[in-house]
């Protein structure tokens, strides 16, 4: 759903084994919808300039900067050295990417953007984080502003 067609009256957070609604507010009950046994949902939010903390994505209100951007996401098993995902995405709206991986999987996610790159170590157990946020494509080579002393 694109960002400004986003309700303020609801947050939808992802937990490794469930997504949790609520309101903002506090007034209605909390609920929870279980996630699938054997996958795990990972959002991922490559960025150029900015980016914020997170652990468990927030469906309603995490925003990334690179909306609507095309990237390669790449995710291999670190145990097999097996390829688990290759493929081209385009991020949604929010910035964010989302993969359904093994649950259970430690590895290597690699997104590249713009010819450059990033790669991250990635589990999908109980206790892992479901909002990635931490992976920084360099600039590309022709927007680069040489600071050296020469």
């Amino acid at each position: 759903m694109p960002v400004a067609e986003r309700p303020d009256d609801l947050w939808a957070s992802v937990e490794p084994d469930q997504l949790v609604l609520s309101d903002p507010t506090g007034d209605l009950e909390e609920a929870a919808l279980p996630m699938p046994a054997d996958e795990f949902y990972l959002s991922v939010a490559p960025y150029r300039t900015f980016t914020h903390d997170c652990f468990f994505h927030s469906l309603t209100t995490c925003l990334g900067e690179l909306g609507g951007e095309t990237v390669q996401v790449t995710v291999t098993d670190g145990a097999t050295g097996q390829t688990v995902l290759d493929e081209t995405r385009t991020t949604y709206d929010n910035g964010f990417v989302g993969l359904w991986l093994p649950r259970d999987l430690t590895g290597t996610l690699t997104i590249a953007h713009e010819g450059d790159s990033t790669t991250s170590p990635v589990s999908t157990g109980d206790d892992d984080l479901t909002c990635l946020t931490t992976m920084q494509v360099a600039w590309a080579a022709a927007d680069r502003v040489d600071l050296s002393d020469d």
